[in-house]
């Protein structure tokens, strides 16, 4: 089965090749350099990235998003914590060994996300 499917994924990516039109535009080295410099030309050249893309305002957008993140991950974190010690003071026997069972997982998904946050926040600075 998975053997047939990729011939006919073969076949069909051999006809698509052969009916795409291809159009070579550059005829000599000369009209390769010409392209590039058009390019280079409608993009502002070298210096138009430095005007562009302003270095504080991306520092300050990703500071806002980091600590935007990081606030509402830690209310959930704190939201579920208290939910599960409510549900644990208040369960039976059996449904404190349920809740025991998830907390492993809790505590894994905490160290995930603030890891995350840690290693977002040294990159940062390391870039900087």
């Amino acid at each position: 089965m998975i053997k047939k499917f990729m011939i006919c994924i073969c076949i069909l990516s051999l006809f698509l090749i052969m009916i795409y039109p291809t159009t070579v535009r550059a005829t000599s080295v000369d009209d390769i350099f010409t392209g590039a410099d058009e390019f280079l030309e409608k993009g502002g050249g070298q210096g138009a990235v430095d005007e562009t893309i302003d270095d504080q305002v991306l520092g300050e957008t990703s500071d806002f998003i980091y600590n935007l993140l990081l606030g509402i991950s830690m209310i959930i974190a704190v939201i579920v914590g208290m939910v599960l010690g409510i549900k644990y003071m208040m369960a039976t026997s059996e449904e404190k060994a349920e809740i025991k069972q998830t907390l492993p997982a809790y505590i894994v998904s905490c160290i995930v996300v603030f890891g995350a946050f840690t290693i977002w926040k040294v990159i940062i600075n390391l870039i900087q």
